[in-house]
């Protein structure tokens, strides 16, 4: 399941990649429109500068901006360096495998053979969507401001 934090770090993603032309953005603003905490939306943006995604300048007219386009950002990428893995169970992770305290045997365990299977699809479709593909989904119906004089 998403966590409440992944969730948050992509709709600021998003919200960067609006202005994704090397404009600051000020914590101040995203937490207010996107309706997140701003001290859990800034130990989230220090995270993703800590990972390369994002850039940052302190002080006053300090802000933060993408430090790559928006389309070479998937949501893959986004949740793994937030939420860890994509696999529903331990056992199904490419990245953090741990076998089930009650399996018997993870190579014949037909729970973990559909997981590994779910974990497939999801990397695929997260692997392949970019906060540029975001931001035009957002475009396209319309949620996106019209006057972004942020």
């Amino acid at each position: 399941m998403l966590s409440q934090k992944a969730k948050y770090a992509l709709r600021a993603l998003i919200m960067l990649a609006e202005k994704d032309n090397g404009d600051l953005i000020l914590i101040a603003d995203i937490a207010e429109r996107e309706n997140i905490p701003r001290k859990f939306l800034e130990a989230i943006l220090v995270e993703l500068r800590k990972e390369g995604l994002l850039f940052a300048k302190r002080g006053k007219s300090g802000g933060y901006w993408l430090a790559r386009p928006a389309a070479q950002i998937t949501f893959g990428e986004v949740i793994r360096l937030i939420d860890g893995h994509l696999a529903p169970i331990p056992c199904a992770s490419k990245g953090s495998f741990r076998p089930c305290e009650d399996c018997i045997d993870t190579q014949t365990c037909s729970v973990r053979w559909l997981m590994v299977q779910v974990r497939d699809a999801t990397a695929a479709v997260l692997d392949n969507q970019t906060l540029a593909d975001a931001l035009r989904h957002r475009q396209s119906t319309g949620n996106i401001a019209a006057n972004f004089d942020i």
